[in-house]
């Protein structure tokens, strides 16, 4: 159990995981901006359901995988410590309900809506926290050996691969194992567009990113005595360095412009706490070029149908975020040390491979059991039949 900490400390992390509550609205909306019209209202009803199994995987399963602990004692037993521990609970549930977030956007518009609530389950109950709890709970003693070896453990201060990384590595597993959409790719070599259904939504929905990812970032301090502006500092300078990156390499290209500013912040969560406001900058910079190139190889080069370039933007801006924490944490480049590079390559391959094995496993378990992938008429229709009453049929473009 966490020791005793203020009324204060409850109210600063309860703010902390409304305002990441808030961001799953936002990879609603970016979801809802990007895919076609016709796979809007799945795409939002996917979002709400896998965070309602989210909760139920970590409260059940995920959480003391991770820390050890649970929440099967008495009430007063829960409550007697300011409900702190109560509270930490609902702001990492926020963190892990992002890993299926993150995983909706790459399958949009070909995924069963059923197998994909198991698949929820099951990367919420076993695989994130398996490497949730060896980052941040110290456990099967791999940060001691790393701080042992290399002069410092793996540092991740907001989860740049521990959240992002991870997600987007299980998305792109989920990816290959589903295929492209039906139509995206001609057998003669050509690729059929498939342009944002709403750029005013899909902007709406980076907004409401951007905002609280300052809850996501700031407030992973988890008390107020821990607070740092330099992470508010970093994660703003992190975000405008990836949105003008993003807008030049991109070619003003809105999709990239809104997405720019979000590879910056994933980028940037792992060493927000100690670099300089300059290397932010930089580490923000680069994740936007990384992003505007990785999702155009992805899409036109590689043909890997990635709907909203969540590998591009999670699973390979997270990595370069853990990267950077090793290299712009360092005093030589004015951050406050206390960081390794060869701890940041080890931890970050680590939550590569866990990510995208046990990615591997779920999906293809779930494939070979129940099947993934939508049957030709669910897909043309937008849904499978559990939404498909709502949201396909003729009247579809009036009511929609």
């Amino acid at each position: 159990m966490e020791t005793f900490k203020t009324s204060a400390d409850v109210l600063f992390i309860l703010l902390g995981a409304i305002m990441i509550l808030a961001m799953h609205a936002g990879f609603a909306f970016l979801e809802l901006g990007t895919v076609r019209r016709k796979s809007q209202v799945n795409a939002l009803v996917k979002i709400i359901s896998d965070f309602a199994v989210s909760t139920l995987a970590y409260f059940f399963i995920g959480y003391s995988i991770a820390y050890g602990s649970n929440f099967f004692a008495g009430a007063t037993e829960l409550t007697q410590k300011s409900g702190y521990e109560l509270t930490k609970f609902f702001f990492l549930l926020t963190f892990a309900a992002a890993i299926p977030a993150i995983v909706s956007g790459g399958i949009a518009e070909r995924a069963k809506f059923n197998p994909q609530l198991a698949a929820t389950f099951a990367l919420v109950a076993f695989v994130y926290p398996f490497f949730e709890g060896i980052a941040w709970n110290n456990a099967y003693g791999i940060q001691p050996w790393l701080e042992a070896t290399f002069g410092a453990p793996f540092h991740d201060f907001a989860g740049s691969v521990v959240v992002h990384a991870v997600g987007g590595w299980i998305g792109l597993a989920a990816v290959l194992l589903l295929g492209a959409r039906r139509g995206r790719y001609q057998k003669d070599g050509g690729i059929s567009a498939h342009p944002p259904s709403s750029i005013p939504f899909l902007a709406l929905g980076a907004w409401i990113l951007i905002v609280g990812w300052f809850g996501f970032n700031v407030m992973s301090a988890q008390t107020l005595e821990k607070i740092s502006g330099l992470v508010a500092m970093n994660s703003l300078m992190a975000m405008v360095g990836g949105t003008l990156v993003a807008l030049l390499m991109g070619k003003n290209d809105p999709g990239f412009v809104h997405n720019g500013p979000l590879a910056g912040l994933v980028a940037v969560c792992a060493g927000s706490d100690l670099m300089h406001p300059l290397g932010a900058l930089v580490t923000g910079g680069i994740a936007g070029g990384l992003f505007v190139v990785m999702f155009t190889l992805t899409q036109n080069r590689w043909k890997i149908d990635d709907v909203l370039g969540v590998w591009p933007l999670h699973g390979l801006c997270g990595a370069w975020g853990g990267i950077a924490a090793g290299i712009f944490g360092t005093q030589a480049l004015g951050g406050l040390g206390g960081v390794s590079f060869f701890s940041q390559i080890v931890g970050t391959l680590m939550g590569i491979v866990i990510a995208f094995v046990g990615g591997y496993i779920v999906y293809g378990v779930l494939k070979k059991v129940v099947g993934i992938r939508l049957d030709a008429e669910e897909e043309y229709n937008g849904a499978d039949l559990t939404i498909h009453q709502i949201s396909a049929g003729p009247e579809r473009e009036t009511l929609w």
